[in-house]
């Protein structure tokens, strides 16, 4: 499994915290520092198949097809590309024209993530967005005139300018265009951000948590009843399109990251790049990948696999800790579930502990109180 930072972007949305730069000049150098960095680390991961490859950012649409291609060309000389893999572009509305879309026709890629946000203008705008309305509607149809439809569209929700009214809009807006695939993200206030800023000086309302539930609720609704499954709490699937790159995530499959500010897991180790674009091409320039590396623990492992299957409708498997951790560890855990399981927020049936509906509002709590600590 593959994911390829591509560290850049037009401009800086104000929620950002995401590693990136402006700088565009630069962009013919990276892309042959990414060449270059997998063919140095491409004894990172035992297993050479490839199931899926997953381009994001930054702004992924930023790349001509030719280098999308030369990439994905790479991997194959050191890997098995499976002949199924799903190989994804996280895409900006604006730079998804006619002329993009023929060009990105001749390559491998066969979904796509389109980060639309919002249908409405004025939210585009505070969040400083680089498309527009017009250009968030017109994307979609843009993309499946041509063929494409194994998509997945961003929403946001929970910050002050989004009224309920306003978010009903604009789920309904990708019911009506039979988007596959929803991710939707409750804003968050991240240090050194625009919107960080903004607040501390009182130049824009905090955001409200209460608000943040109550979407998030019909969020939940709504997507149940149009036939969706919410098989991770930010996403939901219809007709069984799960993502399979981000499920493999949630599920501990191996996985190689290549560019500034990724990560990668060989079920021993985590590694990440250094979030500095000067210095990781100039690492990899010199051969020696500019990166740090920690060792998992067993406990490291284990809070792992609580924090990313506790996200998902398949839940915690009890067999599957037993296996991996050892019979202690399962009984462990079901005894921290224990109160969560009395007042209704765990689900415990089939050997599995899985968060019902108001346990999805306490995913970070309940997660913490699982953990084992030392």
């Amino acid at each position: 499994m593959f994911y390829l930072h591509i560290p850049f972007c037009k401009q800086a949305c104000h929620y950002c915290d995401f590693h990136f730069s402006t700088r565009l000049q630069d962009k013919a150098q990276m892309v042959e520092a990414l060449l270059q960095e997998i063919t140095l680390r491409a004894d990172y991961l035992e297993d050479k198949n490839v199931p899926s490859i997953y381009f994001g950012g930054g702004t992924p649409s930023l790349l001509d097809a030719s280098d999308i291609d030369r990439i994905i060309q790479q991997i194959a000389k050191h890997f098995n590309i499976a002949a199924n893999a799903e190989i994804t572009l996280e895409a900006n509305p604006d730079d998804v024209n006619p002329k993009k879309i023929f060009e990105l026709r001749t390559t491998p890629i066969n979904r796509f993530s389109i980060g639309i946000q919002s249908f409405f203008e004025e939210d585009l705008r505070w969040m400083n967005r680089a498309h527009n309305a017009d250009e968030a509607n017109a994307v979609i149809k843009r993309v499946q005139d041509a063929g494409y439809f194994n998509l997945t569209c961003d929403l946001i929700y929970g910050y002050p300018l989004l009224s309920n009214e306003k978010w009903d809009s604009n789920i309904q807006t990708l019911l009506n265009y039979g988007i596959p695939h929803i991710s939707a993200y409750a804003m968050t206030v991240e240090e050194r951000t625009a919107l960080h800023h903004q607040i501390s000086k009182g130049k824009s309302k905090p955001m409200d948590e209460a608000q943040s539930a109550d979407q998030m609720a019909m969020l939940i609704s709504k997507l149940r009843e149009n036939g969706f499954e919410h098989y991770e709490i930010s996403n939901f699937a219809k007709d069984g399109h799960y993502a399979k790159h981000n499920t493999s995530y949630w599920n501990g499959t191996h996985y190689l990251g290549i560019g500034p500010s990724a990560h990668s897991f060989n079920g021993v180790s985590r590694s990440w790049n250094k979030s500095n674009n000067t210095l990781y091409m100039r690492g990899i320039a010199d051969g020696e990948p500019v990166l740090e590396t920690e060792v998992l623990s067993i406990e490291d492992r284990m809070n792992e696999y609580i924090m990313t299957s506790l996200r998902t409708m398949w839940g915690i498997q009890l067999p599957r800790v037993i296996e991996l951790f050892g019979e202690g560890t399962a009984s462990y855990m079901l005894a921290q579930s224990e109160p969560f399981i009395r007042t209704g927020n765990i689900i415990h049936e089939n050997n599995t502990l899985r968060l019902s509906a108001s346990g999805i509002q306490l995913a970070d709590r309940i997660s913490s109180e699982l953990f084992m600590v030392s």
